[in-house]
């Protein structure tokens, strides 16, 4: 996140269980999330390498490209001409990374959603025992994966009816500046949005906590209830911090909060006890629990695929 607030998130300790609410709907939600392709990912986006991945510099090239390649993969196509929304930061050339899967039902695939992070950061940071890079495992390479891997598992399903966006923005360090460029220009294109899910350092659990991770701006809507409801367990939860520090207004679910007016959310993890190492050199990926990520990418799943199904828009603002 921007280096002037703090994030948040939760966490695992523990293998998680869920079922569908069996009042709602049957919707397919098996899930095989590869534990082993979550940690390789994210070691390369949080090497060396990339240089922390400064917009605007050859690492984050690497990351986009990185990023493409996987979407090619697994058959998630771009939304526009190619991979890339170009935008301008700083006199920096910059660019989002954005995948698309069409919905597969003739009326609801005009409505979308869009599950996004991050996958930018600061670049260097202040040395210790020589080393200055500042690699951003947390924040927010795994985030970042987080958006690949469920891009992955909508592509092998192909059982989304809503479309779906998946966008890795750039410039979240620089102001949330892609995340802003994408919503004014989508709004441009009156997309009908339904609702955005935001990933936001998602590396570490919380702990003692009765929820896998929190959400920003808790009370601005039902999210988190229909959340709960649609998995069957208490995946999202509240954090008074990210009430008290306002986190609503400073991740990249807010742009599309003020242009579209519709739930927009970040999921985290980092709840400010758990990790000493935000903007920190020391952002690594052996200081991450790839257990615990994939267990809440299996948990969050089946309540994103239940979203892009519902006949009716159930998310809602209050």
């Amino acid at each position: 996140m921007k280096n002037n607030f703090f994030k948040l998130a939760a966490v695992l300790s523990a293998a998680f269980f869920f079922a569908c609410n069996s009042g709602q709907e049957a919707v397919d939600t098996e899930i095989e999330v590869s534990e082993v392709e979550i940690e390789e990912n994210l070691r390369f986006l949080a090497s060396d390498e990339l240089q922390g991945r400064a917009t605007g510099t050859e690492g984050i090239e690497k990351a986009a490209t990185f990023i493409e390649e996987y979407f090619k993969e697994y058959d998630v196509a771009p939304y526009f001409e190619n991979y890339r929304d170009r935008f301008e930061v700083e006199g920096k050339e910059a660019f989002n990374v954005v995948g698309f899967l069409e919905g597969n039902d003739q009326e609801l695939k005009d409505e979308f959603i869009i599950i996004g992070a991050h996958y930018d950061h600061i670049g260097f940071g202040e040395a210790v025992e020589n080393d200055s890079i500042a690699n951003g495992a947390n924040d927010n390479a795994a985030g970042t994966v987080a958006v690949m891997e469920l891009a992955r598992r909508f592509a092998e399903k192909e059982n989304n009816a809503r479309s779906l966006l998946f966008i890795l923005f750039s410039g979240e360090e620089l102001g949330l500046t892609g995340a802003k460029h994408i919503a004014q220009k989508l709004k441009a294109k009156n997309l009908d949005l339904y609702a955005v899910v935001n990933l936001e350092m998602i590396g570490v659990p919380m702990e003692e906590k009765d929820h896998l991770a929190y959400l920003t701006g808790y009370e601005n809507s039902n999210y988190a209830e229909k959340f709960n409801e649609y998995v069957g367990e208490k995946v999202l939860g509240f954090l008074p911090q990210a009430k008290e520090y306002n986190l609503f207004q400073r991740s990249d679910n807010y742009p599309f909060f003020e242009e579209f007016n519709i739930p927009s959310q970040t999921i985290s993890t980092f709840d400010f006890t758990n990790y000493d190492y935000y903007h920190h050199v020391s952002d690594e990926a052996d200081n991450m629990d790839f257990q615990h990520m994939a267990n809440l990418i299996e948990a969050i799943f089946p309540a994103i695929s239940k979203m892009a199904n519902t006949e009716e828009k159930e998310i809602k603002l209050n």
